[in-house]
């Protein structure tokens, strides 16, 4: 009899041994599938990651292309702006350079009627306002050194002054200068005769 009890121990050993030894390998296998499982989710979050970073570059590019579009649509404006003033201020010269040559042809002007130049001067005067409140002034350049970027030489006239010499002798049609934003610009050079001096 205590033979039989032995063997059935060793049966139960054996039985219980292999158990242990299939949970390991179950076990193992469950640890093969999770770390797998666990590369495969790493790789995922690297790939979203890739793609979140990627996609935040795309963002950001697209913002500054939009803001470059933005800031170049506004500088285009302030240009059309400044465009559209001197265009119209253009249009405006031919009527200063009347006024001008009215005015200045002093036997003229003194036989017209005081009321009839009264009304000119003052038609005038609120041409002169129109420019300032655009910026405009009149380069009237009578005795200064010559400019050619202010100034146009139509002619020269024989000084005995040294000083003279290459000054602004005379006047013959003004020129205008725009002040917008702080930025001078000549929109048209005063024409004028220049010095030359002879000895």
């Amino acid at each position: 009899m205590g033979d039989k009890k032995d063997e059935k121990d060793v049966d139960f050993d054996v039985e219980h041994g292999e158990n242990n030894h299939t949970e390991d390998i179950e076990l193992e296998d469950i640890e093969d599938r999770a770390t797998d499982k666990i590369k495969q989710l790493r790789k995922k979050l690297e790939t979203a990651l890739e793609e979140k970073q990627k996609l935040q570059d795309e963002l950001q590019r697209a913002k500054a292309d939009f803001l470059n579009a933005r800031r170049r649509l506004e500088e285009e404006r302030v240009r059309d702006r400044v465009r559209n003033k001197k265009h119209f201020v253009e249009d405006l010269l031919p009527l200063c350079d009347s006024f001008q040559m009215a005015m200045n042809n002093t036997e003229a002007w003194e036989k017209a009627d005081v009321s009839w130049r009264k009304g000119v001067e003052g038609i005038n005067a609120q041409l002169q306002n129109i420019l300032k409140e655009y910026g405009v002034s009149a380069i009237n350049p009578a005795g200064e050194a010559f400019d050619p970027n202010r100034h146009e030489a139509v002619g020269t006239e024989t000084v005995t002054d040294k000083k003279l010499d290459d000054t602004v002798v005379s006047v013959m049609q003004s020129g205008y200068e725009i002040t917008l934003d702080g930025n001078t610009e000549i929109i048209r050079p005063a024409r004028v005769t220049t010095g030359q001096y002879e000895n």
